[in-house]
């Protein structure tokens, strides 16, 4: 018989395993720490610039700065294709501006907002407001669908998921709200329909309906181009 506290050395012992601490951080928290902080990490760099240089910095370096930034939070391929996308679709409001002899600046950026272009001549033209308006999203939207079409014929996933983003950022500028393009489109047709902002009214109606289409032609084909480029769950 074994003496009281002896171990039978017939019998192997049962493993020991230590509980895991209950304070170590789960799978899903760690996740969500680390894009905490790479969305983070942008911001803070931006904040240093303007402090250390002045705001005047963004105007003149926004569009390396937004490279930059947006590379931190998606990489530096997705980044440059995004800042692209918003470049193209701010260069349509430029160049229709221009066409209309608005005397507009160069885009500006402003990282993480988006970019604009400022008009010198601003008198308030519901028939020219409206185009410079749509202007930017039919650009960007043909931007969009060049990076889809450069994206279906490399099988590229990158360039398709850029493509969606460029179709989505620009259908929401479509939004008739805030500052937003489609503020401006449907503030324009609201006059025209009225028969307001033309010598005669029947030619303002008439325009109306001209933004009315072009608007929901524009919009119809951005959600095509977004229902095209999606890449199903299953493809990433």
């Amino acid at each position: 018989m074994d003496r009281p506290g002896e171990l039978d050395p017939t019998v192997a012992p049962e493993p020991v395993t230590a509980p895991e601490p209950a304070t170590l951080p789960s799978e899903h928290d760690r996740h969500r720490v680390s894009w905490f902080a790479r969305l983070l990490a942008p911001l803070v760099v931006l904040v240093g610039v303007v402090v250390k240089f002045g705001a005047f910095t963004i105007k003149f370096f926004g569009i390396f700065i937004a490279v930059g930034g947006y590379a931190l939070i998606w990489g530096l391929p997705f980044a440059v294709g995004f800042v692209l996308l918003i470049l193209a679709h701010e260069l349509g409001h430029y160049i229709e501006a221009r066409r209309l002899g608005l005397d507009p600046k160069l885009p500006v950026f402003i990282p993480f907002l988006g970019a604009y272009v400022a008009l010198r001549n601003s008198r308030f033209d519901p028939w020219r407001n409206a185009r410079v308006s749509i202007a930017g999203p039919i650009a960007g939207g043909a931007a969009a669908f060049g990076v889809y079409a450069a994206g279906e014929l490399g099988d590229s996933r990158l360039l398709l998921a850029l493509a969606y983003t460029g179709f989505l950022l620009n259908l929401f500028n479509l939004i008739p709200v805030w500052i937003l393009d489609g503020a401006h489109v449907l503030r324009s047709w609201q006059v025209l329909r009225r028969g307001g902002g033309r010598p005669d009214p029947a030619d303002a109606r008439r325009l109306a309906w001209v933004v009315a289409v072009l608007t929901l032609g524009t919009t119809m084909a951005l959600i095509l181009g977004m229902v095209a480029a999606h890449v199903p769950q299953d493809r990433l």
